[in-house]
């Protein structure tokens, strides 16, 4: 069977933002099927640790009670689909890009590909929703998109997956356009904010375009490796002494959810061994989940989405404290009379997001493990 997306509709066209092009790639590292998300050599010291080992999940990572919040997950998810494939109705920010990427990343996170599984319909139909929303300059977008760069970093995540996994030359040219804005709307600093435009820059939005990046070079498109190496310094300069992160490299003080952002960011960046990556998981550590009121400091999914990436990259103890915390805490907070989850953005958001962080034992998506031929 066919693993390729069909009938993709063209992108839409509207007048090109930031001009201007980086030549040049990021250079392709090689590795085994095995994580490492990093260079050819994995480091002796996480090369046993879970997230090294993404074929052999550990005994105790899936349980029954998470195997079914997945499910009745995933079914309350394909319910929300919209006729034109997209995701996001009830929230403030409405049908948007990001969450449409999202969603495809949750389905995919359970082994779907556009037509292919039993939620292959809902991830081809999502590449299509998000390909038609793509403008002539490169930027996935829609009309209820509020931080223009968010859904865009998603977007292109989500067809850098698909197209890692699929090899579909339909939306191969849709990944090269959108890597190029990302490229070309990279700021001074090294970073990225919320409008397709180099001007100003912060550690959330930025974490968005090196996840997309690394997808993208990791399906074996060509980056700037210059891109990715002042966005690597423009994260470091984001690190507070206690190894949290700032929101701005211009200062200030640490905290849960943009620390698990930072430290994503150096791991994706090609930061394995490295003082500030091991100062970032040690400030994460002290939030094991259900242990701190997380919730009172906002942004309670977007933050373990990220955190539980760091985690499981980091390996060792911290993932096998990190997994297990916060797994019992999502099956326990979901609204099992329909499947979801809910709290900021919109409920499609908020599970989407929990269903990634409960399947990364998985370790399907190429982008957490290393499997793509650019890896």
């Amino acid at each position: 069977m066919s693993t390729h997306p069909t009938n993709l509709l063209p992108p839409s066209i509207s007048p090109p933002l930031c001009g201007g092009s980086r030549p040049g790639c990021i250079k392709a590292c090689v590795c085994t099927i095995a994580i490492c998300l990093g260079f050819a050599h994995i480091p002796a010291a996480i090369a046993d640790s879970p997230a090294t080992q993404p074929d052999k999940p550990a005994i105790t990572e899936i349980t029954p009670e998470q195997t079914l919040a997945v499910e009745k997950g995933l079914e309350y998810l394909a319910s929300r689909q919209n006729g034109e494939g997209s995701f996001g109705n009830s929230g403030a920010y409405g049908a948007t890009a990001a969450i449409t990427a999202l969603s495809g990343i949750a389905f995919m996170a359970d082994g779907n590909l556009p037509g292919r599984g039993k939620y292959g319909d809902n991830v081809r139909k999502a590449v299509q929703f998000i390909v038609r929303n793509q403008q002539e300059s490169g930027l996935f977008t829609t009309s209820a998109s509020q931080g223009e760069m968010y859904s865009h970093g998603f977007a292109t995540l989500f067809i850098g997956e698909v197209y890692g996994m699929t090899g579909d030359d339909q939306i191969k040219e849709n990944l090269q356009k959108g890597v190029r804005l990302i490229e070309r709307c990279q700021n001074p600093e090294g970073g990225w904010r919320y409008q397709p435009a180099p001007v100003d820059a912060d550690i959330s939005v930025t974490i968005c375009q090196i996840m997309a990046l690394r997808s993208a070079r990791d399906a074996g498109i060509k980056t700037d490796a210059g891109v990715m190496e002042k966005a690597l310094a423009y994260v470091k300069r984001c690190q507070n002494p206690d190894g949290g992160f700032s929101y701005q490299a211009t200062g200030g003080e640490s905290g849960f959810a943009r620390t698990a952002a930072g430290t994503a960011s150096l791991y994706y960046a090609g930061k394995f061994q490295d003082d500030a990556v091991t100062r970032g998981l040690d400030f994460l550590a002290r939030f094991i989940p259900g242990r701190d009121q997380l919730d009172e400091q906002g942004h309670f999914f977007y933050g373990q989405y990220y955190a539980v990436q760091a985690m499981f990259l980091g390996g060792g103890k911290y993932w096998a404290d990190w997994y297990p915390a916060i797994r019992e805490l999502l099956v326990a907070r979901q609204n099992r009379a329909v499947g979801n989850w809910e709290g900021e953005v919109d409920p499609d958001y908020c599970t989407a997001m929990a269903l990634i962080i409960l399947q990364m034992p998985n370790r399907y998506l190429p982008v957490f493990n290393g499997k793509g031929q650019g890896s």
